[in-house]
């Protein structure tokens, strides 16, 4: 966990940000958690603890929270797992503000504003940090993953869920294909890799993998 003794007037400090959002840390890295919306969205803030650079994930809705954060916490961009509107409410917000946005090519018209765009197979940094960005389309044709470097946690968006897939019942949405996601792309990870979904608790690549053909037996 953070450190709550070490003076805040220090920049950037590896205690800066507020404990009460911190859910997850190593001595490398925070990972701050706020649920947010009506339909309870996580939104979570990935922070380098050597040098207080930070990414946003999913600007989904309550932008003054989440303008706090991002002062808060040094966040210098904002990247969005698929373009839902329910992940996407704060978008203007955040950009109005001077951080940019990014988004899939395939999912960005479904946004109202972006900055970037994020391709497949890609190395995003943030100070001593970085993600890889894995697309797994399927919950929408645009859908990617964020898998922190070096560290056991990817962040599914809606792909991955404790208990199975991310609903494909909307437009774009396709079962096949996020099955193909999860096997090929999550499923390949090692099993004890944190997956911290969209919404709702985390688990685990081990827990989920042994049912794969359980979803596929049901449809959903």
């Amino acid at each position: 966990m953070a450190d709550d003794t070490a003076d805040e007037t220090t920049d950037p400090g590896p205690s800066t940000p507020p404990p009460s959002t911190l859910h997850w840390s190593d001595t490398d890295v925070e990972v701050h958690k706020v649920v947010v919306g009506p339909v309870d969205n996580n939104v979570f803030v990935i922070r380098c603890r050597h040098t207080g650079e930070a990414v946003l994930l999913d600007a989904a809705n309550e932008h003054e929270m989440l303008l706090e954060l991002c002062r808060t916490l040094g966040v210098r961009t904002v990247l969005e797992t698929h373009g839902h509107w329910d992940h996407i409410q704060a978008v203007p917000a955040v950009r109005d503000a001077g951080y940019e946005v990014g988004v899939t090519a395939a999912d960005a018209a479904m946004l109202p504003s972006y900055d970037y765009l994020l391709e497949d197979d890609s190395r995003i940094e943030f100070g001593r940090a970085a993600l890889h960005t894995i697309t797994t389309p399927g919950h929408t044709p645009g859908s990617i993953c964020f898998q922190l470097v070096d560290k056991p946690l990817v962040f599914s968006g809606d792909t991955l869920f404790p208990g199975g897939p991310g609903a494909t019942k909307f437009e774009g949405g396709d079962f096949d294909t996020i099955i193909e996601s999860i096997d090929r792309r999550l499923f390949t990870l090692p099993p004890d890799t944190l997956v911290l979904p969209g919404h709702g608790d985390d688990t685990t690549i081990g827990t989920e993998r042994p049912h794969l053909q359980e979803w596929v037996d049901r449809g959903w």
